[in-house]
């Protein structure tokens, strides 16, 4: 499921993704106070989210809670994807040809690299047989 989330939800949106199900106080002292936001302004995130399809409202009690209906993976994955979609083409080694550029590589991640594109091979070996 591919849902448009602005930085701003994005940040609602990991709250709920960590610590599950919670009600717009406990999203705002989980990440509402930290970026000088009041309830106010939660409530709003919370709406724009469940009418994008990303969060659910349930009845707990007395209180409402609110639940991913996106999944981190699943907005990773769309996310990662657009940006290298407009970017970079869908071109994944423009992307890590363009970042090795801009920034140095550490030791760990050059190793990291080069047993991915290992993996990769042995994977695409492995299919053609």
């Amino acid at each position: 499921m591919s849902v448009q989330i602005t930085q701003a939800e994005s940040r609602v949106m990991q709250a709920v993704w960590t610590h599950g199900p919670l009600g717009a106080e406990a999203i705002l002292r989980e990440v509402g106070a930290a970026h000088g936001w009041g309830l106010a302004t939660v409530r709003t995130l919370v709406d724009r989210l469940i009418r994008k399809g990303a969060l659910e409202s349930r009845r707990e009690g007395a209180r409402t809670a609110y639940a991913p209906l996106v999944s981190r993976e699943a907005y990773v994955t769309g996310e990662s994807q657009g940006l290298l979609d407009r970017l970079f083409g869908g071109r994944l080694s423009t992307l890590v040809g363009h970042l090795s550029r801009e920034r140095a590589l550490a030791p760990e991640d050059l190793a990291r690299l080069k047993r991915l594109v290992a993996d990769l091979d042995a994977q695409a070996e492995d299919e053609a047989s």
